[in-house]
Formats: structure tokens, C-alpha cells, sequence
């Protein structure tokens, strides 16, 4: 399968543009957002855990990184509330599993071979750093490379100049809308930014959104645009 597999093009996609489809597991659905390949993926997915419902346990081939956007997400190592993000590396193993049910979102194979951080943060109880954009604050989750992630929160009214994505960049809006030249994208929407991209971006009643960004590169643009 290839789904929004150009890297080269803008990508947005809200909740509306898609549905929920069912996985191989039990009460376990998902919404696709890229992917190359089939169940063994370089995949962004939103995916839906029924309560009570598990996945088999596996094993990350290619590293595993999510946020849990509501519910509580459980394996092996804990529980994990809305607002935690976790990273898994290349060659960790586990079996989720849901009480309560949860979503998140999740990236599978996207991991630098070197990329080996492995640890989880529990957004709700971290601070978030003032910037040099009034009414933008950031709480920063994970540097590697070029990649860069955060989370960003901005104020009703907050505007944020135009500037470039030299390394291409994703964004998930958590909470409220986020405005820009082509549209307004309320909570849910997933837009995938090519790299070289200009924008200027705003929000009327304040927002929060998970940010990723530098990872679009060159080098990761041709091995990914080669792989099945």
C-alpha cells in the first residue's frame, strides 16, 4: 500500500476526509494517514483501542513513536494517560493492551538507526517554555539530528510570522483550530508540510498541537520514496 506516499506534497487530512477501519486485532481500529507497505509499514496512523481490547505482542523493526491523544494506553511497562508521548527504538518489543479504551497517534519505522532514546513523558505535568512568539509556548519531547518534536500551545489570537520548514515538517492539532493562507484546521487534523515549505500560521481561539519537524530530509525522502 501507498498512501500520501510523495513526501514532495502538502498533506492535510481532518477528521472529516477520513473513517475508522478495522486492523487485524479485535477492536482495534485505525484511521491512515501515510503509510508505505502493508502491515509492516512506515505508517503515521491514528489507531482506536476498544476497551478491553489488546494487540498481539510484537517487536519494533523499524521503532515506534506515539502520542496517547485520550484514554490510557497500557503495556508491560505501565500505564500511559492522555498527553503522554512515548518512544520505543528499533529492536523493543511489547503488548498493548486497553482497560478503559484509548487513541493514539502513532509512527511506526521512522527511527535513524542511531536514534536509540527510549523513555516516555507525561505532557500533563511538564512545563511548557516560553518563545520568542507572544502567546506561544513549547514543551520540547525529543532532538535527534535534524528532528526535532514538541508540543506547541498557543493563546486566543496568538499569529506566528511566516517561516520556512527546510527539513519538511508534520503537525496534529490536539486542541482547537489553527489557521493559515489555505484553510482552518480544527482539532484532529493531521497536515505533512514537504520540505522548503512557507507558511504563516494563526489561531482565533487558541490552540494545541504536537509538532514534528527536520525529519523530512533528503536522505530519508529517497529511502522511504524507494521502499515497497
Amino acid at each position: 500500500m501507498r498512501l500520501n506516499a510523495d513526501f514532495s506534497q502538502r498533506v492535510v487530512s481532518r477528521p472529516s476526509d477520513r473513517d475508522w477501519v478495522s486492523s487485524p486485532a479485535a477492536g482495534v481500529d485505525r484511521q491512515m494517514l501515510d503509510r508505505i507497505g502493508d502491515e509492516v509499514a512506515r505508517a503515521t496512523t491514528l489507531v482506536r483501542f476498544a476497551p478491553g481490547s489488546a494487540f498481539d505482542a510484537h517487536t519494533h523493526g523499524g521503532g515506534e513513536e506515539f502520542l496517547v491523544v485520550d484514554g490510557t494506553f497500557s503495556d508491560e511497562s505501565g500505564d500511559f494517560p492522555a498527553g503522554t508521548y512515548v518512544r520505543n527504538p528499533i529492536g523493543t518489543a511489547h503488548a498493548p493492551h486497553t482497560d478503559e479504551g484509548c487513541t493514539i497517534l502513532v509512527k511506526l519505522h521512522q527511527f535513524d538507526a542511531d536514534d536509540r532514546a527510549h523513555f516516555h513523558v507525561d505532557t500533563r505535568q511538564a512545563r511548557f517554555e516560553p518563545t520568542a512568539d507572544a502567546g506561544r509556548t513549547v514543551l520540547p519531547l525529543h532532538r535527534h539530528g535534524t528532528e526535532r518534536v514538541v508540543l506547541e500551545r498557543w493563546d486566543p489570537g496568538t499569529a506566528i510570522p511566516a517561516h520556512v520548514h527546510d527539513g519538511g515538517a508534520e503537525v496534529f492539532v490536539l486542541e482547537g483550530r489553527m489557521q493559515d493562507a489555505d484553510g482552518t484546521y480544527p482539532a484532529g487534523t493531521w497536515l505533512r508540510l514537504p520540505p522548503g515549505s512557507r507558511h504563516a500560521s494563526r489561531t482565533e481561539d487558541g490552540c494545541l498541537l504536537w509538532i514534528k519537524t527536520g525529519h523530512l530530509t533528503k536522505e530519508a525522502l529517497s529511502r522511504w520514496s524507494s521502499s515497497a
